[in-house]
């Protein structure tokens, strides 16, 4: 009989996210933690950055950002909230973006976990 793979609960995935993300490995988080199907949502007035589908272009998105980031100056991350099979956690960074200077970008990030996997990040700020 075929052995089944456990599914992490919401709360396991919030917990391993936290963990990645007060670590500064967002790559290991995807890896580990997306879904390969997995949609990103950009607020409306998002600037260079749009809502994307698929775990690739979730990365590229990533590293479309980093390349608009000239330099980091610190970051921070609350606890995650778990409600149902939802994630919420409050972020922010303090960085200099190529050609627009020094500012501190506050944010809620919202999760959805189905199957043990996160299937949709939406960001508010």
């Amino acid at each position: 009989m075929p052995t089944l793979e456990a599914v992490m609960t919401t709360q396991e995935v919030a917990d391993r996210l936290s963990q990645l993300i007060k670590e500064n490995k967002w790559k290991e988080a995807q890896e580990e933690l997306f879904s390969q199907d997995a949609v990103s949502v950009e607020p409306p007035h998002a600037q260079g950055l749009q809502t994307v589908q698929g775990l690739d272009a979730i990365k590229k998105k990533g590293e479309e950002f980093n390349q608009m980031v000239e330099e980091v100056h610190g970051g921070w991350a609350g606890e995650p909230i778990v409600a149902g099979n939802y994630i919420a956690v409050a972020m922010g960074m303090d960085v200099t973006m190529k050609g627009m200077g020094r500012s501190k970008m506050d944010e809620i990030a919202l999760y959805e976990v189905k199957d043990g996997k996160i299937v949709k990040e939406q960001f508010f700020y």
